[in-house]
Formats: C-alpha cells, sequence, structure tokens
C-alpha cells in the first residue's frame, strides 16, 4: 500500500512538474528577476496594451514638438527659411542617428527595458527643458512668436539653452524608438502559436498607435502652437512624455525580457578576420567540416544556433577547423578556442544575415522618398489650390490627417479582411508574407504618385493665371489630393509594418533593435535622397527662361512631371526589390541555448524555418 501511495505521489509530482514547465514560456524570455518568464504572470496584451499607449503619448510629445519646429525657428529665433528648414533636417537627421545608439545599447549591454527607461527620462528631461526655455527666456516679449508679432533678439546663452534642449528631445526620442517596438514584441512567445498570432497583429497595432499620436499633434497641439501659443503646446508635450514615462514604468513586474548578448561588432570582425587569415582553406560542400557549438551550448548566451546556409561561401572560411585554431595560454579563453582564427556556424550566419538584409533595406529607401513627399510637395501643391470651403480656410497640412485615417482603415481591412482570405487561398495561417507585403506597399506608392500626378496636371489646367500668388492658385478643390494621401496611407500598412516585421523576424536574436532601427534610418535617408533629388531635378531642370519644375510659384512649374519622375523611379526599384525578395533566404534557427549550467534547464529544440513562399 506504501509502495503504491509513493507511486501515486511520483505520478502526481511528474504532472505538477509538466504543469509548470508548461507554464513557462518557451523562448527563453526571463522576467525582471532574471528567471524564467512564468506565461500567465508576464508579457501578453496586458504588457502589450500598456506599451501602445506609451508609444501613441510619446509620438504625440515627439511631434507636438517636431510639426512646428520650423516655424517656431522663423517666428521666435528670427532665422529665415532657408536657415530654419537646414536646421530641422539637421535635427530630423539626428533623432534617426541616435536610434542607431540606441538599439546597440539594448542589444549589446543594457537590456531593452532599461534603455527604453533610460532614453524616455532623457527625453521627458529635453522637453521639460524645452518649456522652460520657450517660457522664461525665448518669448519676449509676452505675447509675440504668432504670425504677425515677431519675437526681440536672444543671447548666446538663451540660444545654446534652446538647442541643448531640443537635442535632448531627439537623443531621447531617437533611442527609445526602436527599442521600444522590440520590447513589444517580446511581450509575445513566438513559439506559442496564439501569442505568436499576436506578436503579429501587434506591430500593426504599433503603427496604428504611432499614427494617432501623430494625428493629435498634427492636429490640435499643432493649432494652439501656430496661434503663437508654444509654451502651452510644449508643456502639453511634456506632459504627455511624463505620463508616457508613468505608464511604462508601472507595467515593469509584467514585463518579458531577453538578456542583452553583448556587442555585435566583436563578432562581426571575429568573422571577418577569421575568414581572411584561411583565405587559402578549401571549403568542401555542406556543413560537417565547420565547427559549431554542442547543442546545449552557444557562443552567444540565450541565442538560438543559426543553422548553416549556402552563399557568401568565403566567410564560411572562418568556422573551418585547422589545427592553428586553438589559442596559446596566454590568450586562451575557457574553452581554449582562439574566437579570433576560429568562429562558429552561429557567428558566421549572424554576419550573412545582415548582408541578406542590406539589399532589401536599400530598395525600402526610395519608399522612404515617395513617403516624405507627403510632408513637402503634397503640402505646397495643396497650398496653391482652392483651400476655402464657404467662409473656412483648410490649412493644406491638415489634409496629412486622411492619411492616419487610412492607416487605421487599411490596418483593419488588412487583418479582418484580407489576411484571413489570402491564408485560406494560400493555406498558409500567415497570409501574405512580410516581403509580399512589401512589395504591395511599392506598388500601392507608384499609384499615388501618378494620383498626386494627374491631380497636379488638372490644377495647372484650372490655375488662375492672373493672380498666381494669391492663396487660392487654382480653383481646383485641395479634396482632389484626397486619393494620394489615403494610397500613401495604404502602402504604409503594408511596407512599413511589413518592415517592422521582416526586419524584426529575420535579424538574429542578438541583433532585433538593430532590425527595428534599420526602420527608422531607411526613412532619415528617404529625406536625404529626396532633397538631393529635388536638387538635381531643379539644376537640370532650370535653364535659360525655364523656371525649373518646382519653382516658388508652382503654376509656372512642372510639379507633375516630378510625380510621374518619382513613380518610374518606384518602378524601376520595385523591379530591382522583386529579383532581391526571391534571391534573399530567410534566416534559419535550430534551438535556443541557455546560459544556465542547471541540467534541469535544457535548451528547447526550436526550427524557425524559411518560408519558401518569403518572396513578392
Amino acid at each position: 500500500m506504501a509502495c503504491l501511495n509513493n507511486i501515486c505521489k511520483e505520478v502526481s509530482d511528474e504532472k505538477m512538474m509538466t504543469k509548470e514547465e508548461e507554464d513557462y514560456t518557451l523562448d527563453g524570455t526571463v522576467d525582471r528577476h532574471g528567471q524564467p518568464a512564468i506565461r500567465s504572470k508576464t508579457g501578453t496584451w496586458v504588457s502589450g496594451i500598456l506599451l501602445l499607449v506609451n508609444q501613441g503619448l510619446a509620438t504625440l510629445a515627439f511631434f507636438g514638438v517636431g510639426v512646428n519646429l520650423v516655424l517656431f525657428l522663423t517666428r521666435v529665433l528670427g532665422q529665415d527659411n532657408a536657415e530654419a528648414a537646414n536646421n530641422v533636417s539637421k535635427w530630423t537627421g539626428t533623432v534617426y542617428i541616435f536610434s542607431l545608439l540606441g538599439a546597440f545599447l539594448s542589444d549589446s549591454y543594457w537590456g531593452r527595458y532599461k534603455t527604453c527607461a533610460i532614453f524616455q527620462a532623457i527625453f521627458v528631461v529635453g522637453l521639460v527643458l524645452l518649456s522652460i526655455s520657450s517660457s522664461a527666456f525665448l518669448l519676449y516679449p509676452k505675447g509675440c512668436g504668432d504670425e504677425e508679432t515677431p519675437c526681440g533678439t536672444h543671447s548666446t546663452f538663451h540660444i545654446v539653452f534652446f538647442y541643448l534642449a531640443i537635442y535632448m528631445v531627439a537623443l531621447g526620442n531617437g533611442g527609445y524608438q526602436p527599442t521600444i517596438a522590440t520590447f513589444g514584441a517580446d511581450q509575445f512567445d513566438e513559439e506559442d502559436p496564439k501569442e505568436g498570432h499576436s506578436k503579429i497583429a501587434f506591430f500593426s497595432f504599433f503603427y496604428l498607435a504611432l499614427n494617432l499620436g501623430s494625428l493629435f499633434s498634427n492636429t490640435i497641439v499643432g493649432y494652439f502652437e501656430d496661434q503663437g501659443m508654444w509654451t502651452l503646446g510644449f508643456w502639453a508635450s511634456a506632459g504627455s512624455a511624463f505620463v508616457a514615462l508613468v505608464l511604462f514604468l508601472i507595467g515593469t513586474p509584467r514585463y518579458r525580457h531577453f538578456k542583452p548578448q553583448g556587442n555585435p561588432l566583436s563578432r562581426f570582425c571575429q568573422v571577418l578576420v577569421a575568414a581572411i587569415r584561411k583565405w587559402k582553406v578549401g571549403i568542401m560542400p555542406g556543413d560537417d567540416h565547420l565547427f559549431e557549438t554542442d547543442k546545449n551550448e552557444s557562443a552567444i548566451k540565450g541565442d538560438r544556433r543559426i543553422l548553416h546556409t549556402e552563399g557568401f561561401r568565403f566567410l564560411d572560411r572562418a568556422a573551418i577547423m585547422t589545427p592553428n585554431d586553438y589559442a596559446t595560454d596566454e590568450e586562451k579563453n575557457t574553452k581554449g578556442r582562439n574566437p579570433w582564427r576560429l568562429c562558429t556556424i552561429t557567428q558566421v550566419e549572424e554576419v550573412k544575415c545582415i548582408l541578406r538584409l542590406l539589399p532589401i533595406w536599400l530598395c525600402t529607401i526610395l519608399y522612404s522618398v515617395v513617403f516624405t513627399q507627403m510632408a513637402s510637395l503634397f503640402v505646397e501643391q495643396g497650398d496653391a489650390m482652392k483651400t476655402t470651403v464657404s467662409n473656412f480656410d483648410i490649412p493644406a497640412a491638415s489634409m496629412s490627417s486622411f492619411d492616419i485615417l487610412s492607416v487605421a482603415t487599411f490596418i483593419f481591412i488588412y487583418r479582418r479582411i484580407l489576411d484571413p482570405i489570402v491564408a485560406r487561398i494560400k493555406t498558409n495561417p500567415k497570409g501574405l508574407t512580410e516581403l509580399q507585403r512589401m512589395g504591395i506597399g511599392l506598388v500601392i506608392a507608384i499609384l499615388a504618385m501618378v494620383a498626386a500626378g494627374v491631380v497636379e496636371v488638372f490644377r495647372l489646367k484650372y490655375a488662375n493665371k492672373d493672380c498666381p500668388n494669391c492663396n487660392n492658385a487654382s480653383s481646383l478643390s485641395i479634396f482632389w489630393q484626397i486619393p494620394q494621401y489615403m494610397l500613401i496611407g495604404a502602402s504604409e500598412v503594408f511596407m512599413y509594418v511589413g518592415q517592422l516585421e521582416f526586419f524584426n523576424g529575420q535579424a538574429p536574436d542578438g541583433l532585433k533593435s538593430f532590425g527595428s532601427a534599420l526602420c527608422m534610418t531607411s526613412i532619415s535617408l528617404g529625406n536625404y535622397v529626396s532633397s538631393l533629388l529635388v536638387t538635381m531635378v531643379m539644376k537640370i531642370s532650370t535653364r535659360d527662361n525655364m523656371p525649373g519644375w518646382i519653382p516658388g510659384n508652382l503654376n509656372k512649374g512642372h510639379l507633375d512631371l516630378f510625380y510621374f519622375l518619382l513613380a518610374a523611379l518606384t518602378t524601376a526599384d520595385l523591379m530591382i526589390y522583386i529579383i532581391c525578395a526571391k534571391w534573399y533566404k530567410c534566416i534559419k534557427f535550430d534551438g535556443r541555448t541557455n546560459g544556465d549550467d542547471d541540467d534541469n534547464k535544457k535548451s528547447r529544440p526550436v526550427t524557425v524555418a524559411a518560408q519558401a513562399d518569403f518572396r513578392v
């Protein structure tokens, strides 16, 4: 009887252990104490919703400054249009440069939670200093800063204080943005089917939160600032950022974390140096002769091992084992392997993965050129159209609201209607792959440029020749711009949301934040390429008595030809993108390793293989 009781107890204990093991996440995440994350007590949509609200409020705060910064520089600091535009471009570019810094610190040393908290705190401090600077020093005499009342001169100290504040805002927002998207995705276990689906949906809602935050700042906050109420607008932004930080910290007990994986630059350099050292060593087919750690170990703790792929075979030399690959007593590590002579397959594949991502990333830059027109030439085009309805004047910049409404609408259409239909047709639960969606985004962007060009043709047809410089330079209503804004919004849902998912899913475990930073740098380079393209077009098209395609008076130019040029360039970019997408090989994971030596904590065999149809 006693023996029977012992057997029953052992069976009961095994069931309890099995239940406890099932409660843990399968992707290697840990809680705030560094222990394996319990599924029911951490992550999921409880954490996800907090981070979405955090993103919306932080975006509101950032664009509350950025949307009218050029007006602040001209009206309050007295800069001319060219100088102000140049300073805003430098500031915007700096934001995206800092995104690479945030991604590096997040992936290498601090981890995503600490990186988000520190950079958000810097963001709040910068906004508070900006609010103090404007109210105490710059807005003098009182009531200045609107369209009619210029402000007085300012001392060097006041100007330096102002630039210190806005560049703290740039540092805080830039370092925070790529990390928060990845940290939000970390809250969902991709090895669990239900949470894996939620993780994909998170990126759509993340982009929606970003757009809703910018909608509020572009309309309400932007309106008050345009009326000269700069202090109110800046303090509202500071308050929004502070609430966002508080909400982020409230969720601390529930967050799931991936441990930082160390400096990736050293791992990359090791692969390159080892491959160069063995440039005379012959390469045999297959991976049987290549070095990899045991299944329960990894060169990078907590990482999944990456399976060997063909291509970039020169780099495979770094993993070929030779007699000289083990270190001397002075330089050897715990395993006796010299990492500058012999690298693991996972290290080599990490470098290959980044090299394969770069062509896809480069193809997204021209899309960002199209996207940036919404904040520049679309506004200038709208300002030269009929903007009055009865006695109400519609600001040309406010038409971007249709872009945000389009984003919200098409996210719903894609997630609730299109994606399920495609999933049933393709018998693939994921529906369209990320690369396919990005290709669709390029196609819609081409249509948007064609639509904008056609509108410009008709705007010129109905242009008021007798009054070229008046507000309504054409009798064509500004509402004809709605299709081009709606098409840009639809393309964002396919391109930018797909891009976030793609770079997050295809980046190695130790470079997830870097993947999100690639999206931001794509937008940044899109701004620079757009500026360069406009300069080149004006230089070529301005000759003799021709004012160029984009003169100050659009009625004398050919903005339509510039739009059609962008459509043609994007079409060529689409062709190159299709080639790159067909060539691309997705990353293949073997399993996640564990840094602990506890025998009870074994690596979980996980394979996240590339889908064969991950193409356009």
